[in-house]
């Protein structure tokens, strides 16, 4: 039973700096996070700009429920700059490599892993298809019902494992985000070819208003690849907190 909830975000980058931002989230940020706030890294992806926006990342993070999240709010907006004063020298390096992004509330399926188990299971791929699917409203728990018989079928032909099934919260149960981590980019080509000529393959669900498959993949130091938590032991440089 997962009852962890996460934060989901899409963060624009300024240039040529996505793999410094990347670096800066895992390496100085997570284990800030880990310590101070009870916040894993569930994963931190570069988008693949040809299939979405570009230049981008993702960036996802587990929470102990809303309780847990409440606590890390609390922490970060209690100061009058609405921003943790121990945290500005992050802030002001953060800032120099991304312009803006937005985030959402994610409420996991109650069988879906948590990165704990993500890494004690082996889960691994050359890439990950990140799945958005726009929902009449009050559709949401429904549909990531019927998640799982489509796992089973990209998982036994193609080898796709779905690691990630999420419902958007504060959003009147209209939106789900799905993450498929796929072993190699020929199993994606493979899955997509037979996505666009079998139906029932790629079927949208009832209630269903808008999909958008996009891919990306893992940073350096993402749980994904290097199968454990981010830790100050992974800086390489000579970052120092404020």
């Amino acid at each position: 039973m997962n009852d962890k909830v996460y934060i989901h975000e899409f963060i624009d980058i300024i240039g040529q700096n996505r793999a410094k931002y990347m670096y800066h989230m895992t390496a100085n940020w997570s284990p800030i996070g880990q310590e101070e706030r009870g916040q894993l890294c569930y994963g931190v992806w570069g988008v693949v700009g040809s299939t979405a926006r570009w230049p981008q990342v993702v960036n996802i993070w587990e929470h102990d429920g809303f309780d847990g999240l409440a606590a890390s709010f609390r922490h970060e907006f209690t100061a009058a700059s609405l921003q943790d004063p121990k945290l500005a020298v992050w802030w002001a390096q953060a800032a120099s490599y991304r312009a803006g992004g937005f985030d959402r509330i994610l409420v996991p399926a109650p069988w879906m892993r948590t990165i704990g188990e993500v890494i004690a299971d082996g889960v691994s791929g050359e890439v990950h298809a990140h799945v958005q699917v726009q929902l009449r409203p009050g559709a949401a728990p429904d549909y990531l019902d019927g998640v799982r018989d489509r796992e089973a079928e990209l998982t036994k032909r193609f080898g796709w494992q779905l690691s990630g099934a999420w419902r958007t919260a504060m959003a009147g149960d209209a939106e789900c985000i799905l993450l498929w981590t796929i072993p190699t980019w020929q199993a994606w080509a493979d899955a997509e070819k037979a996505i666009s000529e079998e139906p029932d393959l790629g079927r949208v669900a009832a209630g269903v208003t808008g999909i958008h498959r996009f891919l990306m993949v893992d940073s350096p130091l993402s749980p994904f690849r290097i199968r454990r938590q981010p830790s100050r032991a992974d800086r390489a440089d000579a970052y120092e907190e404020g």
